[in-house]
């Protein structure tokens, strides 16, 4: 039988116009993509990005509003399953405490998984700094809209 994987993201722009981007590697992959991950078994979609904004950023986040869910076949990069993404805009309730970086995969360590977030001016932003074909897809909104 085939799977869905939902997934969940966060849109983070700060007040300088640049918008949060995460850096990893895993499974020998390094990719660039949107803070946000997996949605638990029981968990509703704005319940589970504010854990992973929690679990990945250790910064607690207000959902301001939707902006995007998938409405293509993507099949994921990792397993036989079919992503289903849903993004929204949000904003951190405090100041995030995390070590930025200036550029891509400058991670702290060697033992995966690796991650590492930046900021991208949003007059910079393009669809080729996401890996993923949906990370792509909503940067090339984001320049459109924002």
């Amino acid at each position: 039988m085939k799977q869905f994987n939902v997934r969940v993201y966060g849109l983070l722009i700060n007040d300088h116009h640049e918008i949060l981007v995460s850096d990893e590697q895993e499974y020998g992959m390094q990719f660039t993509k949107f803070p946000g991950g997996g949605l638990e078994y029981g968990e509703g979609m704005t319940d589970g990005l504010k854990r992973e904004f929690i679990e990945e950023c250790n910064a607690e986040v207000e959902v301001l509003s939707h902006f995007y869910t998938t409405d293509f076949f993507v099949k994921s990069a990792f397993n036989d399953s079919q992503i289903i993404s849903v993004y929204y805009l949000v904003k951190n309730v405090n100041a995030l405490q995390l070590n930025f970086k200036t550029k891509g995969f400058d991670f702290d360590g060697d033992v995966e998984p690796l991650q590492s977030f930046r900021w991208i001016k949003l007059s910079d932003l393009a669809e080729d700094h996401f890996t993923f074909p949906i990370d792509k897809y909503v940067a090339g909104l984001l320049i459109k809209n924002l």
